[in-house]
């Protein structure tokens, strides 16, 4: 029977507790949020500096439906380009000391435009282990020749851009270095310095995907820019800065290259004016707010410090705290039981980790309160056994 596959394979991902669901949130402010009709603790939240329903962003996207629309009604290369975005990406250039920025939908389609538009033959990309899904799906869409190397490791990197370098000697090889600032599912960081390093060395590209980053880490939340000189800079708006779309941060050169030869950014509609507006509020409270990130840092030792030893804890200096269960049933499991405490978690389960690496992601955001980490390191040194 035609397309069978499609209820086999969701009764297979049921079977292996892989099954994902969508659960639809009534009202999100902060450390709360609202399913079923339940209110519970919030720690599955990106919104880490918790700017989401500020008053003078929620203004500013008012100003900005005003004075330039709901919607730029047409591309970047076509009338979509409004003042608006120019403002942004003059602020975000500023920000992160680049010369040219230019706006996506989002960091999939972001990193995805990227990948493929960096990826000619004659280029060899260089990506960590556990880089984003955007960036795989793009690097493997590419012409380039796709390298992965172990989590973190350089050593490696380092080894297999020698070999590159000494098979190909002959003719210029386009090597980038692909790497997220903090990655997504365990929180840990990249090596900035010594990545940009080896880029120097190799005359290599770096590109970091800075989503997990920006507005988190650095004096002004500038990300990893504030470690290192990055040459490709992309982060989102979705997370940290609370509205939505991205950006790719760049020189002139491979700007004016994207805007001629990115399908992604030819063809989509350029992101809403008034995002764009009231992203550039979000990116002055980012900067000069400086205690979001302070308050960040203080509830994730707190939090650190009240897990019991029993608790795989992979060690983290960002947002992002990830706890280590093993299977997915066992993991489904402990995210019921903090449920029914009150605390909501998100089971992060194959494909996105290896198998038998299932685990709570915990988010921290500047919106909890010492009491919130309190009763949460509680509920989980209660539940995981």
């Amino acid at each position: 029977m035609a397309f069978e596959f499609l209820k086999a394979n969701i009764e297979q991902q049921k079977a292996r507790a892989r099954y994902r669901a969508r659960q639809c949130a009534a009202e999100q402010c902060g450390r709360e949020v609202t399913i079923n009709n339940k209110q519970y603790l919030n720690f599955s939240s990106n919104d880490y500096l918790g700017l989401n329903h500020h008053s003078e962003i929620n203004k500013a996207l008012q100003e900005g439906a005003d004075r330039f629309g709901t919607c730029a009604s047409g591309s970047s290369l076509i009338t979509g380009y409004s003042y608006a975005h120019q403002a942004l990406e003059n602020d975000i250039c500023d920000w992160l000391n680049k010369p040219k920025c230019l706006l996506f939908a989002s960091g999939f389609s972001a990193n995805t435009a990227m990948m493929q538009a960096l990826g000619n033959k004659d280029s060899h990309l260089y990506l960590d282990k556990l880089s984003h899904a955007s960036l795989i799906d793009g690097a493997l869409a590419s012409d380039a020749k796709v390298k992965r190397f172990l989590h973190n490791d350089t050593e490696q990197l380092s080894r297999l851009l020698n070999k590159s370098q000494t098979k190909t000697a002959i003719k210029e090889i386009n090597n980038i270095i692909v790497s997220e600032g903090v990655f997504s599912m365990d929180g840990d960081k990249a090596n900035v310095i010594e990545l940009a390093t080896i880029a120097k060395q190799y005359h290599a590209m770096l590109y970091l995907d800075d989503a997990h980053s920006i507005g988190v880490v650095g004096e002004k939340g500038e990300g990893s820019s504030a470690n290192a000189d990055i040459d490709v800079v992309m982060a989102t708006f979705g997370k940290a800065l609370a509205t939505s779309g991205a950006f790719v941060a760049c020189d002139e050169a491979l700007a004016d290259y994207l805007i001629n030869f990115s399908r992604h950014y030819i063809y989509s509609t350029a992101i809403s004016p008034a995002l764009a507006w009231a992203t550039k509020k979000s990116i002055e409270l980012a900067q000069k707010e400086r205690w979001r990130r302070i308050k960040i840092q203080e509830l994730s030792l707190l939090l650190t410090s009240k897990l019991s030893d029993k608790v795989k804890l992979i060690q983290s200096a960002s947002s992002i705290h990830a706890i280590v269960i093993g299977d997915e049933t066992s993991t489904l499991d402990v995210c019921q039981k903090l449920r029914d405490k009150g605390i909501w978690l998100t089971a992060i389960r194959p494909p996105t980790v290896p198998t038998n690496s299932s685990r709570l992601r915990v988010t921290i955001t500047a919106s909890h309160k010492d009491k919130d980490i309190n009763y949460l390191a509680k509920c989980i040194n209660e539940v995981v056994r």
